[in-house]
């Protein structure tokens, strides 16, 4: 990877990430894809290498990740309504990283309840 650029995002598949790119490129950033080729050949390597992830540039990071943040989708409810974050009441809210403390959870992950972290005060919750 060059040292000019930072991954902003990363998605499974390149059609998500080639919609984020466009609106980015539309706003003037200077973006690229990495690994795009390799998974649009074979989708099932998707997990194996991480996803398709977006490049900024150095210079463009701040203000492209502000652009990003407004267009990206949140989690909602099972009725499809937004969940506020119990911190902040802000309603941009995505599924956590899974923390896998144990080795049953590393041996096991689908067993680990699923967190949310709210994107704008980074509060973890259930």
């Amino acid at each position: 990877m060059r040292d000019d650029y930072t991954i902003l995002a990363v998605f499974e598949y390149s059609t998500e990430a080639q919609v984020i790119k466009s609106k980015l490129d539309s706003e003037g950033f200077k973006t690229m894809l990495m690994d795009e080729k390799t998974i649009d050949t074979d989708p099932l390597l998707s997990q194996a290498i991480g996803g398709v992830k977006l490049l900024v540039h150095n210079e463009d990071l701040q203000s492209a990740s502000k652009v990003y943040n407004e267009i990206r989708t949140y989690e909602k409810d099972d009725n499809g309504n937004d969940i506020n974050c119990p911190n902040c009441n802000s309603n941009r809210i995505l599924v956590a990283e899974s923390q896998r403390k144990n080795l049953f959870f590393m041996l096991f992950p689908f067993f680990e309840s699923r967190k949310l972290i709210c994107n704008d005060c980074k509060t973890i919750f259930k």
